[in-house]
């Protein structure tokens, strides 16, 4: 299969184009959510959900939807979905109480689960050596969040009040209609452009055999790791306008250009995640990721404090304070996206290597407990700084999240590698090159290592 086929090009614009926009709408409620609580007089609580269902419906479906593209081609799955979303998202303008949003909310969230059909779709599509990059450039699609992050707030407000066709209202309700428009064009684009001669790897497996790599440990580590890189980044898309307005007192636009900050990283150094997962190795990446993801969570979780030395007769001195500002927190939460940007690419590396016949399933597996992540966070988000009264708790919760990650791949690294493969215990970095002819013929290669630390996890 040639990567620079005109068919596999297709497939990779088209899907990346369509995740874009799905992804857009996904996560529009991160901006629009704040001139709703306004209207509606919303508590914290009830705005996360509103964000939180959205999140769930588009978690829940990934799996069966990865299986299906493996099984009927991705050209399909991808127009039903698009136009599937399109309908709720055009009545998210038209609604006008909570209990109408958060039901339209959980419909509307059905978008995110292109995101398990673009992956199987290009996996199908591209030989084993560029997958890494294939599948990064179509994940960078997760730019998508931004959008509504820079045309909300202008469009918010230049249309505040006014009246367009179909009876559409202007401010926070002219988005959701402008973006139901927009995925009905993007569908019938894909029906148009697709090559009609799909690839369906899973065609003629039953199901049983598509749901056997299930039952892998280590497909259920790579979700866990997703939620850290994946779930937090779509909690945090979500949240961190509302953070950046009542912990910065900055106007919703300039909150949004900030979160923007964030996105952007997180979704567009995806591509580079994916060349050095293919050339380095993906556990290379996710160890790059997770120490960066400790370092910057850390700092952020407490943003503000000093020193406090309690004397021999009593007394309490203060040294040291330190106040982290709206830039230097900007700029942790931009290397905090870098990393995960890096990281949702290096998990997704891994599927291919390890599942290739059932790349459908698998990913669709690990991309529904990311989605569950981001389901889940918002709401904890909101929930653990009404207990503690600190806003920077978010970055506590991330923090844990990453620990928890970083010790058990460390721990099977390293565990499976001293004890069930010790002639490989040295070779987890490869040496320097002194004589690269004896080197590379007594030396494993990185991809070795990684297949024999693997099947020694499955076998214990």
């Amino acid at each position: 299969m040639d990567p620079s086929s005109s068919g596999s090009t297709r497939v990779l614009v088209l899907s990346t184009t369509a995740f874009t926009v799905m992804f857009a709408v996904w996560l529009m409620f991160g901006i629009l959510g704040i001139p709703i609580q306004q209207e509606l007089g919303l508590s914290d609580p009830e705005l996360a959900w509103i964000s939180a269902v959205a999140v769930l419906n588009g978690s829940i479906w990934r799996l069966p939807a990865g299986m299906l593209t493996d099984r009927i081609g991705g050209r399909k799955v991808t127009i039903v979905m698009l136009l599937a979303t399109a309908v709720p998202t055009w009545f998210v303008a038209q609604a006008h109480s909570y209990a109408a949003l958060l039901g339209l909310a959980f419909l509307v969230g059905f978008a995110g689960n292109l995101f398990s059909v673009g992956v199987a779709w290009n996996a199908a599509w591209f030989p084993r050596g560029r997958q890494g990059f294939a599948l990064g450039v179509f994940g960078a699609g997760n730019v998508g969040a931004s959008v509504t992050k820079f045309i909300g707030p202008p469009l918010i407000v230049a249309t505040a009040g006014a009246t367009f066709a179909f009876g559409v209202q202007g401010g926070w309700r002219i988005v959701p209609a402008i973006y139901a428009v927009l995925l009905v064009a993007i569908g019938v684009l894909t029906w148009v452009l697709a090559p009609r001669q799909d690839r369906m790897p899973g065609r003629a497996q039953s199901l049983g055999a598509m749901l056997q790599p299930l039952k892998d440990v280590r497909v259920w580590r790579f979700g866990l790791y997703y939620v850290a890189v994946f779930g937090a980044y779509v909690a945090l898309s979500a949240w961190l306008p509302k953070y950046y307005v009542d912990n910065f007192g900055v106007s919703l636009g300039t909150a949004a250009l900030l979160t923007a900050t964030f996105i952007f990283p997180a979704s567009l150094l995806r591509p580079l995640g994916g060349w050095f997962s293919d050339k380095f190795g993906a556990r290379r990446g996710m160890y790059l990721t997770f120490t960066v993801m400790l370092v910057t969570s850390g700092i952020l979780m407490m943003p503000n404090g000093h020193l406090v030395i309690n004397h021999a007769d009593g007394s309490q001195t203060q040294h040291l304070p330190y106040h982290l500002g709206i830039v230097p927190f900007a700029i942790l939460v931009f290397v905090l996206g870098c990393a995960m940007g890096v990281g949702k690419a290096a998990v997704y590396k891994h599927i291919p290597e390890y599942f290739p016949t059932v790349v459908g399933p698998v990913g669709g597996l690990v991309g529904m407990l990311g989605g569950l992540g981001g389901f889940f966070l918002p709401p904890l988000f909101a929930y653990t700084k009404q207990w503690s009264g600190f806003p920077s708790s978010t970055f506590f919760v991330i923090f844990l999240l990453t620990l928890v990650c970083a010790l058990w791949m460390h721990w099977t690294v390293v565990h499976m590698l001293h004890e069930g493969s010790p002639d490989l215990s040295d070779y987890f970095e490869p040496p320097p090159a002194h004589n690269p002819e004896i080197e590379h013929a007594h030396a494993p290669s990185a991809s070795a290592i990684d297949a024999s630390t693997e099947s020694t996890e499955a076998r214990a």
